[in-house]
């Protein structure tokens, strides 16, 4: 049975949502704008972060079975559609921990679960999360066999792990106060020597993933962990995806998540995920636009005798607008729904969660554009809505996986095997 609508539980999450977002987002861009770089408008929205913690949104990132409150994938996508559409940046600080966890969350040991989950279960502080994978060069070809792979490197000794490299884009890495998050999931490559890789490896079975925590940085020596920079940013200007160094870094071999031949799997299938609520948080920034479009349109005439909603070419650009978002939401929640329900199989569902981040977020843009078209030059003030929306909107298809380096790529492969099932999503 094909259904489209929302449960009574998830119209009241979303309602719920809704109303704590407008109470505890809607003044923090004030406050948090009249700041001129990107740390110190990240570091101001602390207060507003802890109050999200507070009301529960940092431990609906994870699954009631682990002991959080995330009852369905569904639910997440509706909660991050209606928090996005208020505060993209410090909604990127909450999704951004729901991918730092992800891969502990898919891959964790149930000690490990217990251990590094426990900061994020307890609705106290400001905890964050982090999925330390990018890099300064790019890791659009990180798999690719012959490639340079990973540069942020591992090598054993005796009970640790020695790490050296650079991080980039790795939203929340670097804490609150440059000395990391409360827990990032560090990948790296596994070389004895810190050396190339070897271009007769397969690079997957040289990926291993470590648990990093705030204690395991502060058992370190002062520069063997270092925040080098925060790079500003067009759009969510008080979000944080800083420049990281690793230096002769020292991680226990007990903390190692995703050991050589298994860690990339577990990456994969956490961006897999990402890839869909992105797709989600696309629409939140659409949807923003477009009431903000529709509201316009209802009440200004532009000096004729009838509300611009009247007239047909401001109508179109609302219904292209609307179309896009509703086509979109859908799309999303389809692709979440097949990986709760297990839908096909795992290449088909993975096949959605990518058809999801390329769709959404490919549409963004495009959207706050129509929207801004009808409003017109009035869209282009900076006291107005849209201008943020649109530089918001911008990201979405390079982050999470570029859709052209990255996942329409991985999409490409999946057509290539020779047992694709270009339907199988649907039965």
């Amino acid at each position: 049975m094909i259904g489209f609508s929302l449960t009574d539980k998830q119209k009241a999450l979303r309602e719920e949502a809704a109303k704590i977002g407008k109470e505890i987002l809607l003044p923090a861009r004030e406050i948090y704008s009249q700041y001129s770089d990107q740390e110190s408008r990240f570091q101001a929205t602390l207060p507003f972060y802890q109050k999200l913690v507070k009301a529960g949104f940092v431990k609906a990132q994870v699954p009631v079975p682990l002991g959080g409150s995330n009852e369905s994938f569904i639910d997440g996508a509706i909660v991050a559609e209606e928090l996005y559409a208020i505060d993209s940046s410090i909604m990127l600080h909450v999704l951004g921990t729901g991918l730092g966890l992800m891969p502990l969350i898919l891959g964790g040991t149930p000690e490990q679960q217990k251990k590094f989950l426990a900061p994020f279960l307890t609705c106290e502080g400001e905890p964050l999360a982090s999925l330390a994978h990018s890099e300064p060069g790019g890791t659009a070809n990180w798999l690719e066999k012959g490639g340079q792979g990973l540069e942020t490197t591992a090598r054993k000794e005796g009970d640790y792990y020695i790490i050296n490299g650079d991080k980039l884009w790795t939203t929340n890495s670097a804490g609150w106060d440059g000395k990391g998050a409360a827990l990032a999931c560090l990948c790296c490559r596994l070389s004895e020597d810190g050396g190339p890789q070897d271009p007769n490896d397969d690079p997957a079975s040289n990926i291993i993933v470590f648990l990093v925590t705030r204690d395991t940085i502060a058992q370190n020596e002062p520069n063997a962990y270092q925040k080098i920079a925060e790079p500003n940013l067009m759009g969510h200007t008080a979000a944080s995806g800083p420049l990281t160094r690793y230096t002769n870094f020292k991680v226990p071999a007990a903390d190692v998540l995703g050991a050589p031949g298994t860690g990339a799997s577990i990456i994969l299938r956490a961006f897999s995920m990402s890839a869909a609520l992105a797709g989600a948080m696309a629409v939140g920034t659409m949807r923003a636009a477009f009431e903000a479009a529709l509201k316009f349109a209802k009440e200004d005439s532009r000096r004729g005798t009838v509300p611009i909603i009247e007239r047909q070419s401001p109508a179109d650009l609302l219904i292209n607008a609307k179309i896009k978002i509703d086509t979109s939401r859908l799309l999303a929640w389809k692709a979440l729904d097949g990986v709760e329900k297990g839908t096909g199989d795992d290449s088909s569902r993975y096949e959605a969660c990518l058809q999801a981040k390329i769709y959404c977020t490919d549409q963004a843009v495009s959207a706050v554009w129509d929207t801004m078209q009808l409003v017109g030059m009035t869209s282009y003030r900076t006291d107005t809505v849209f201008p943020r929306l649109l530089n918001d909107a911008t990201v979405f298809s390079l982050f999470d996986g570029g859709n052209i380096g990255v996942r329409r790529r991985q999409l490409q492969q999946l057509m290539q095997a020779e047992n694709y099932q270009p339907w199988a999503s649907l039965w």
